[in-house]
């Protein structure tokens, strides 16, 4: 017989849960302002904005502190798929009988389930945001396919079962080499049926380099995936 969880353990659970920040909550950095003054002075330029709201946009974007602060600022400026900094409330990506993707400027949070039924998903994490320094990723294929792309200096971690289907790691650099200390971790754990999953690592060029040091490298006391050390 199973019994309730006793009320102070509820409680612990509780407040833990709600300590945890999400993606709203983590740490804007310069190249993150830059992104978002760039579209506010598109919308100025064409007339979206006005110079006031422009001036008082910007002073906020180059005011804020969290990825939160910055996406309000573009909210009404551009539909989801063009807007500058992306924080999905969805923790789950799928695609039946479709086409997803997620690329640009993304939070990956530190659980990822991806579906693809009949579909198929791409994952461009070379510009996101990873919630955590170990990321997993649960990709499910029925006939599908699902498309890692994961920059070079990242360690991919590639298990799971695959009946009459595929899954492999393919790139210039040895994606499956371990993380090296402080190093980030994408740990795939695949089902396919019929299906593929494919990761493919790629070079940084040198805007997305520069991306990547500033961000996580500009902060003391803040490690380079927005939690506290």
């Amino acid at each position: 017989m199973l019994r309730p969880p006793a009320p102070g353990n509820a409680l612990r659970y509780r407040r833990l849960m709600s300590s945890r920040p999400g993606p709203q909550d983590l740490r804007a950095s310069d190249a993150d302002r830059e992104l978002v003054i760039g579209l506010l002075s598109e919308a100025a330029a064409d007339g979206r904005l006005s110079m006031p709201e422009h001036a008082e946009r910007s002073e906020r974007a180059l005011a804020a502190r969290t990825l939160g602060e910055l996406t309000v600022l573009t909210a009404d400026l551009a539909l989801p798929s063009g807007q500058p900094i992306r924080v999905d409330p969805r923790h789950s990506v799928m695609a039946a009988f479709a086409r997803e993707r997620r690329d640009g400027r993304w939070v990956v949070p530190e659980r990822l389930p991806v579906t693809a039924f009949f579909g198929n998903v791409v994952l461009d994490l070379r510009d996101a945001v990873l919630q955590k320094q170990r990321i997993r990723i649960d990709a499910t294929a029925v006939a599908g396919q699902i498309r890692l792309i994961v920059p070079a200096g990242i360690a991919v971690e590639l298990a799971g079962q695959s009946f009459l289907g595929a899954r492999s790691v393919r790139g210039r650099t040895m994606a499956t080499a371990p993380a090296g200390p402080g190093g980030a971790v994408i740990e795939v754990r695949t089902m396919t049926l019929c299906g593929a999953v494919k990761v493919v690592t790629v070079r940084r060029s040198r805007w997305r380099s520069g991306l990547w040091r500033s961000r996580f490298g500009s902060r003391r006391g803040i490690d380079q995936y927005g939690t506290t050390e």
